[in-house]
């Protein structure tokens, strides 16, 4: 008998999460804004000392490479609109979601991780079929297994993209 569909989309998220956790427990404070290129996103003091993203409505072209930071902002800004979605709240505003700073950030996403599991624990294979609160609130055919796959494949990438980060600059303080 096949394992319910939630129990694989679960253990797509804790398998992609494990690898997270391999690069986050590894991240120093100076990993967060290190710039890879002169043409970048990272997240700058804004006039009330907190940090604010770089971002376009429209993705500019050539599309700047992110810093951690920014990438670390960017997964705490959709999953926590998604997670708003999910559980019946007013989503927040993209400018509502605040990075916390290179010394909470770590602490922030394990806890939008903490949050995203719990409302994984309470999903049904049914639950799955209902039409997807977010990111396609208008199309029938997207369901909350879409958004819980797109939850997984965004996260995927995002990992993969700091883990680059990560790696790219230890080997070029060894350069």
């Amino acid at each position: 008998m096949s394992a319910p569909r939630v129990e694989l989309l679960r253990w797509q998220f804790e398998m992609t999460w494990s690898l997270f956790e391999f690069h986050l427990a590894e991240l120093v404070p100076e990993d967060f804004r290190w710039e890879p290129a002169e043409h970048c996103w990272t997240v700058r003091r804004g006039a009330d000392g907190g940090w604010e993203p770089d971002f376009a409505e429209v993705e500019p072209d050539p599309i700047p490479v992110p810093t951690i930071a920014w990438t670390t902002w960017h997964i705490g800004w959709w999953w926590t609109v998604t997670l708003d979605h999910a559980q019946g709240r007013p989503p927040r505003e993209r400018t509502e979601v605040r990075w916390p700073g290179a010394d909470a950030a770590v602490d922030w996403l394990r806890g939008l991780r903490d949050e995203w599991s719990a409302v994984l624990d309470r999903l049904t294979d049914a639950d799955l079929d209902a039409p997807a609160p977010f990111p396609w609130q208008d199309d029938p055919d997207k369901t909350v297994a879409h958004m819980v796959a797109w939850v997984n494949g965004e996260l995927m990438k995002n990992v993969a993209e700091i883990g680059q980060l990560r790696l790219l600059r230890a080997a070029s303080a060894h350069a």
